[in-house]
This record gives structure tokens, sequence and C-alpha cells, in this order.
């Protein structure tokens, strides 16, 4: 009995204590679950977070992704206005770049045309030029002095001047098988121009001719001022034998001899480069004389012999052109060498003289036949020829 109550008591003390260890362990289960709970909790709020943030940064995502489409949007227009816009400038500067290539054509031509007419003008001047210069040699031709000029008799120091006029006369050249008459008068000319074809007799046959319009070169005429001077001698054919400085000392040395016909020097130039110098004397009237030999001799290391002259001054003044055609001579063309010479210039004379002819009163004829070639000459006064 004492043992039975002995195993219930440590039956029951075992129960009780397993009761108590199961409390123990529910308790540290239960605490383990709360804190696990919590944790779950946390884990829960932590992914609330997360999932909100995630969604404000999905509405940012998508308002930036909306606004950056907007802009897309807004770049896409501009762009195809900007497109639109160089289009258009595009064929503005195209239009542009058609106008000036056109103008620069246009230019181009226009420049072509110009330098053409430049050629053509410049053409033409020379050979105006060359019809306006005088190829002649214009012979020796003895001067009579006549009188002193009131102002300048006292003044020798002054240069001697002279006023020289040349008149270049109209010419025409007469080639063979033509002919030139010169009437009295103007109408009977005029008559004769306004036939096309002339019949003239001759012995046992009639010639025809052709009355035509002369044509004359143009003529000039124009005036050449001479200042020649008294005190001033030019020096040419100078060796360079010596330094300049010596060289003006020599030529200043020799000039200054009398015994060689020199005076006193005011001064003395000299160019090495071309061999020439001026010897300007202190009075007037040795130059003159010096220049009238040609020739001087100067003292270098040796006596050379040098070319002397005046020294002057020229201007060409009035220079006037003339241009015209006589009134009352005529060119009688296209004629036939049917006759000798004279014959047949006596046979045009008889038939322009006659009134029934439209002719009249011959001042001048002259006729050459084929293969010659003449210069005629007119004067200014009275439309007289000379050939």
């Amino acid at each position: 009995m004492g043992d039975t109550d002995n195993t219930r008591e440590t039956h029951a003390k075992g129960l009780c204590d397993r009761q108590v260890d199961g409390g123990l362990e529910e308790d540290s289960q239960l605490r383990e679950a709360k804190k696990e709970l919590e944790t779950w909790k946390m884990k829960a709020e932590r992914a609330d977070d997360v999932k909100s943030r995630l969604i404000v940064e999905k509405l940012e995502e998508d308002e930036a992704k909306e606004k950056a489409k907007q802009e897309m949007i807004a770049w896409v227009k501009k762009q195809d206005e900007c497109q639109k816009e160089f289009t258009q400038s595009m064929g503005s500067v195209q239009g542009e770049l058609l106008k000036l290539a056109k103008r620069k054509q246009d230019l181009l031509d226009k420049l072509k045309m110009c330098q053409d007419q430049l050629e053509s003008k410049r053409a033409e001047s020379t050979k105006l030029k060359q019809k306006f210069k005088i190829f002649v040699q214009i012979p020796d031709t003895e001067v009579r002095f006549s009188a002193q000029d009131k102002e300048e008799s006292d003044d020798d120091s002054q240069p001697i001047r002279g006023v020289f006029i040349i008149e270049q006369r109209p010419t025409v050249l007469l080639r063979g098988g033509q002919a030139l008459i010169t009437f009295k008068e103007e109408q009977v000319a005029s008559q004769i121009l306004n036939i096309p074809k002339c019949s003239v007799s001759c012995e046992d046959m009639s010639l025809d001719v052709k009355p035509k319009r002369i044509t004359m070169d143009p003529a000039v005429k124009f005036e050449v001022h001479l200042d020649v001077s008294r005190r001033k001698l030019v020096v040419s054919n100078i060796p360079p034998s010596m330094p300049e400085e010596r060289m003006r000392d020599r030529l200043m040395i020799s000039f200054s001899r009398p015994s060689r016909g020199g005076a006193e020097v005011q001064g003395v130039e000299y160019d090495e480069s071309t061999g020439t110098g001026h010897i300007t004397f202190l009075h007037p009237g040795v130059a003159e004389i010096l220049a009238l030999g040609g020739s001087y001799q100067v003292d270098l290391e040796s006596e050379v012999n040098m070319l002397v002259g005046p020294v002057y001054q020229h201007q060409l003044c009035k220079f006037q052109t003339f241009c015209g055609a006589p009134k009352r001579t005529i060119l009688l063309d296209d004629i036939e060498d049917i006759e000798e010479e004279e014959d047949l210039q006596d046979h045009l004379e008889i038939h322009f003289q006659k009134k029934s002819n439209c002719g009249g009163d011959i001042q001048s004829i002259k006729y050459i036949s084929g293969g010659k070639v003449m210069q005629a000459l007119f004067c200014e006064e009275a439309g007289k020829r000379e050939d």
C-alpha cells in the first residue's frame, strides 16, 4: 500500500513535472511564434514599404515616360517643321544659286562682249594712231630771222624760243584705171555724183565710168613749241673711267678752259649709268657756240673726244585732226585702158566739160592707167590738187 502510494505520488509528480515542462515548452514556442510573427510583421511592413516605394517609382517613371513621350512628340514636330523650313530654305537657296549662276553667266557674256569691244577699240585705236602718225623725213629748211620779241630782247638768260607749225595735207591714193576731176563749181560735181554711170565717147567706141565721192585719209595740223637753252649743254659718250665726283671735277675743269671755247661753269650734272652729263655755264652764249661744234675734248687720264649738243624742251600744242571729202572733186572709177593715157584723159575732159552731160568748167584732171599708183594731195584753200 505504501509502495502504491509512493508510486502514485511519484507518477503524479512525474506527470506534474511533465506538465510543467510542457507548459514551459509551450511558452517558449509561443514566444518564438510571437517573435517570428513580429519578424514577419516587420517583413510585411518592409514589403509594404518596398511596394509603396515601387509604386511611387513606377508612377514617377510613368510620369517621366509620359513627359519624355510628350517631349519626343514635340521634338518630332519641331523636326518636321525644321525639315519643312530646311526644304523651303534649300529651295530658296537653290533658286538664288540658279539666279546667281545665270547672273554670273550673263556677266561672263558681258565681260566677253566688253573684251571683244575693247580689242576692237584697241585695234581701231592702233589703226587711227597709224593713220595719224607722220612717217616723213622733214627736209632741212633755212629759217630766216625776222624780228626779236621785244619782251625778251634785253634778257639773254631766256631760252631761244621757236614755234613750228606742221600741217599734213589731205591725200587720196589714186590707183590704175581711176581719174580725179576738180570742177570750178560745187554744183557740177554734185550733178555728176548723182549719175550712177557715165558713157564717155571715144574715137570709135564708148567707155562707161562710175563717178564716186572721194574719201580722204584724216589729216593733222599741230604746233611744236621749242625752247633751246642758252646756258646749258648736254654731253654724251662719257666713258666710265673714274668715280662720279672725280668725273664732275674733270668736266668742270675741261669746260672752263677758254682756250677750247669754254667759259666759267656754274654747275655740272653727271649720270654714270647713261654716260651723259649737263654743263651749265654762268653766262649765255657759250653753250650755243659749243653745241654747233658737235664735240669737245675733255681731259681724263687722256684726252677724250665727247659729243655735245644743245639742251632743249619741246611741247606739242594745238593738235587738230581734219577729215572730210572735197566738194568740187570727184573720182572716176572702172576706166578701161582702151587708149593711151593722155588721149583717154583728153576724152574724159571733153566729156565732162559739156553741159549736155551735166558737166562744167574743169579746173584740173588727172588720169592714170592700169598698174600705176599715185598719191593725190589736196590744198586747203581752193580744193586744188597736186599730183
